[in-house]
């Protein structure tokens, strides 16, 4: 079939349609398809921004410089009374900071070490005008570690990770579910084309009944009504044709908006019937809609989110400890080319807590409301996996009886048409009537139709076990690898 509604002004370019020519096509201009290859580059970022927190970080803080001129109360223990200090400052610091997460055997700790290098020049200016300046430095290495608490870092990083794995399910989804549109696009126009074809044979079967009606209306003029019923079938099924051509012609038409096809360009499509039974073993149909498809998946990293917020809540005001350790040496001087000679040991060992003592029940009513929400996941798995178990086994069936149908009414067009032909030729010679002949030509029209139908819920029912599965068992690959679809971040 062809859509002869081109554009006439110029050279029609004929585009044969295929099922996989219009999936390249509407991967190619689908808004959605890019959308998702965007989502999936800003949430790969993301995930690299996360995993940078684990790498050294080099920051420099400035004071250049920090002047104050300011009075304040002290208390003044020899006069047991409160003093306004008027002090005036001239600081210059910089701080050098090299800091590294604390990752075992790649497991985030929440600790971080840093190299540390403290550099300042600190003026105090007094009364009468007289200047104290001092020169300080001093580099240390210093080791915190939150314990009894959430891991944030590994959190964060995880929740980042399981974030993109998400764009990545939503992408194959996506890409699956067009297909599968594209494919009932495909099948509707494969009817279209289909019924033509069978207009098209019934035209020619009466057209041959027209002309035997009519050498034998010359023959024998007492059986011109047969010649009047042949002519009346012939325009009826004349009528037919023309409005399949114009089914095929809308259709594509509107094909050609959705896959972005110039106008002038014609659609062709050759719709050849060929039932070649597809295998399909439930056990293999049902691991493979377990495990290929994001359904499962995506309650799985539901579960995990669920984990994650409840250790969160179970950190929340509860009791914390956090352990700050720090060894270094520091030099203090009137003059700067001293502060690096001669250094002192220092340390600092720093531990506080945080005792929560009472907060009304909210810790715990937020801990029961986390742990039914994952409960409330567990269910829903279960429940996935019983509704997963129960469907394909389903359209198994499904395909096995559509396709016993199709096999079966393939044998019985070649029937048809075997039929068609010998009852034409009883007529010529006189041993059956106009109507025994006009009704086997609708026979077959009608067989033929018949074929279509069950060839198309042949083909529905594959798409819908491929939907299920992600697995396309008639050319044995999966959908996406079948149709040449990769994640946007490995190549497309």
């Amino acid at each position: 079939a062809q859509d002869q509604n081109a554009g006439e002004g110029g050279a029609q370019t004929p585009i044969e349609m295929t099922l996989e020519r219009m999936v390249d096509l509407s991967l190619d201009n689908s808004y959605r398809i890019q959308n998702l290859n965007l989502s999936i580059e800003r949430t790969q970022h993301r995930l690299n921004a996360e995993e940078a927190r684990l790498k050294t970080n080099v920051s420099l803080d400035l004071s250049v410089p920090e002047f104050e001129s300011s009075a304040d109360p002290r208390w003044n223990s020899t006069l047991a009374l409160n003093e306004i200090i008027h002090e005036t400052t001239r600081r210059w610091e910089g701080n050098l900071s090299i800091r590294q997460p604390v990752v075992l055997f790649g497991y985030p700790t929440n600790g971080y070490l840093s190299l540390n290098n403290r550099v300042y020049r600190y003026n105090q200016i007094g009364d009468n005008g007289q200047s104290d300046l001092r020169y300080y430095n001093r580099y240390f290495v210093r080791y915190t570690q939150p314990l009894f608490q959430p891991n944030n870092l590994k959190n964060n990083l995880e929740e980042a990770q399981l974030n993109l794995e998400v764009a990545e399910l939503e992408f194959y989804g996506d890409v699956v579910e067009l297909v599968d549109d594209v494919s009932d696009d495909y099948f509707q126009l494969f009817e279209d084309a289909y019924g033509r074809l069978i207009n098209e044979n019934l035209v020619a079967n009466l057209q041959l009944a027209v002309d035997a009606a009519t050498d034998i209306a010359q023959a024998f003029p007492d059986r011109a009504l047969d010649l009047n019923q042949a002519l009346v079938e012939l325009a009826n099924a004349e009528a037919q044709l023309e409005q399949s051509l114009s089914d095929f012609r809308i259709r594509a038409a509107s094909l050609k908006t959705r896959l972005n096809i110039a106008e002038t360009d014609s659609l062709t499509l050759d719709p050849v019937i060929m039932v070649n039974p597809v295998p399909i073993d439930v056990a293999d149909a049902t691991q493979f809609a377990l495990t290929a498809t994001p359904r499962m998946r995506q309650l799985d990293i539901q579960y995990r989110r669920s984990e994650i917020n409840l250790d969160q809540t179970r950190g929340r005001n509860s009791f914390r400890l956090n352990l700050n350790f720090s060894y270094g040496r520091e030099a203090a001087d009137s003059y700067f080319r001293n502060v690096f000679g001669s250094p002192t040991n220092t340390y600092s060992i720093d531990v506080t807590a945080s005792i929560p003592i009472w907060d009304g029940g909210e810790r715990r009513e937020r801990i029961a409301s986390s742990e039914i929400s994952l409960e409330q996941t567990t269910l829903r798995i279960e429940q996935a996996e019983t509704d997963i178990v129960r469907n394909v086994e389903n359209e198994v069936l499904n395909v096995a009886e559509f396709q016993n149908r199709a096999l079966s009414m393939e044998q019985t067009l070649l029937l048809a048409g075997q039929l068609s032909a010998s009852t034409l030729a009883l007529y010529v010679e006189g041993t059956a009537s106009m109507f025994d002949l006009l009704q086997t030509f609708r026979t077959e029209a009608q067989t033929a139709d018949n074929l279509l139908d069950a060839y198309v819920g042949w083909r529905s029912s594959l798409l819908r076990i491929q939907r299920m599965t992600y697995y396309d068992f008639e050319f044995g690959v999966p959908v996406l690898e079948r149709y040449g679809v990769t994640l946007p971040s490995r190549g497309t």
